[in-house]
């Protein structure tokens, strides 16, 4: 007698795998609800058109497909091997990036070539057409905003000292082609909390109320918080006050806040044989109350595979940086439809 078993063939099996999926709530299902990647798709080929191709050859893979499955790998943080790997072998990846029926799914190099293409212009051209969305989606920047920076690791690079100072004196080292190209010598060290890290900086704007990121400032690691303060300072947000922790106190900065009509909410420092009052210490934890919404933030980016570059160069971390933004803000926009369409 054979024994009994609960596996059990099924032509129809994978369409089973399909509702399964809806049933269980896929997320990247809401994301096809909410977000027009067509429109997202449009603005990438405005900024980056595709460059004309001599007849014959293999077609290109449609630009949505494209821009769909660089939203897949940062939602992730993917590698561009992981990607093709995840991409052949995920049935919820394959069905939002529209290639479950399809016999060719875009490899590694094609991945790579078109982040390359498009280059950071194109990916703040998505950031920019996401903020549309989100607006007649009625999520506009309401209750002030919140500044802050966040550390984003880079590959630690590892230069001997002749090399280093051939750098520092602008000259450049002798290093063989192969070389150069593993060799980050646009990002930085620097010290947080007796701790040093490398690599480069976000800075964002988050309006407080809907703890969505309006604008964004990249640079290196060594930059200081309040060097991109100015171009993070988001103008359109309805509401004046603008929250900001201890590494911003300027009275230059919070006298020109006020002369453009913002309220400053910076949170004051100690100086030197210059302790706070308490006044200024409840002024501080009321200011904190608030802005610590901003860490929600960075801390939600990191848990999307962590903030970890795979790049050299700043040019290829500020693209990657501002598509950190942009899927950030589509996760963040599926959490707000869902608690509107079911009223909690």
């Amino acid at each position: 007698m054979s024994k009994r078993s609960a596996l059990r063939p099924d032509l129809f099996a994978g369409q089973r795998r399909e509702s399964k999926l809806d049933r269980l709530g896929d997320p990247l299902i809401a994301l096809n609800k909410y977000i027009d990647f067509a429109a997202l798709a449009a603005e990438v080929d405005r900024v980056a058109p595709r460059p004309d191709s001599a007849q014959g050859g293999r077609p290109p893979y449609p630009t949505e497909t494209m821009v769909r499955i660089l939203v897949v790998k940062r939602l992730h943080n993917l590698s561009d091997e992981q990607v093709e790997f995840q991409l052949n072998d995920r049935l919820s990846f394959q069905r939002f990036c529209g290639l479950q029926h399809s016999a060719t799914i875009p490899d590694r190099t094609t991945v790579w070539t078109f982040e390359n293409r498009i280059g950071a212009d194109a990916a703040k051209a998505v950031f920019k057409a996401v903020q549309v969305q989100l607006q007649k989606r009625g999520y506009i920047a309401r209750c002030g905003q919140i500044i802050d920076a966040t550390l984003v690791p880079a590959p630690r690079q590892h230069i001997d000292k002749d090399d280093k100072a051939a750098l520092e004196k602008g000259e450049e080292p002798d290093w063989t082609p192969a070389q150069k190209r593993q060799r980050d010598t646009d990002a930085s060290w620097t010290k947080k909390h007796g701790t040093s890290h490398f690599g480069y900086k976000l800075s964002a704007s988050v309006d407080a109320k809907h703890k969505l990121i309006r604008k964004i400032e990249t640079g290196t690691a060594s930059e200081h918080d309040s060097q991109h303060f100015d171009a993070a300072l988001d103008a359109g947000n309805t509401g004046s006050k603008v929250y900001a922790d201890r590494g911003y106190p300027s009275q230059a900065r919070e006298a020109a806040l006020k002369a453009r009509g913002f309220t400053p909410m910076i949170q004051r420092k100690a100086q030197r044989y210059r302790a706070l009052s308490e006044r200024q210490k409840e002024r501080n934890r009321r200011i904190a109350t608030v802005r610590a919404r901003v860490e929600h933030v960075f801390g939600s980016i990191a848990q999307m595979g962590g903030k970890l570059l795979r790049t050299i160069g700043h040019a290829r971390a500020d693209f990657a940086m501002t598509m950190m933004a942009v899927c950030y803000n589509l996760k963040r926009l599926t959490h707000l439809e869902s608690v509107r369409s079911t009223g909690t």
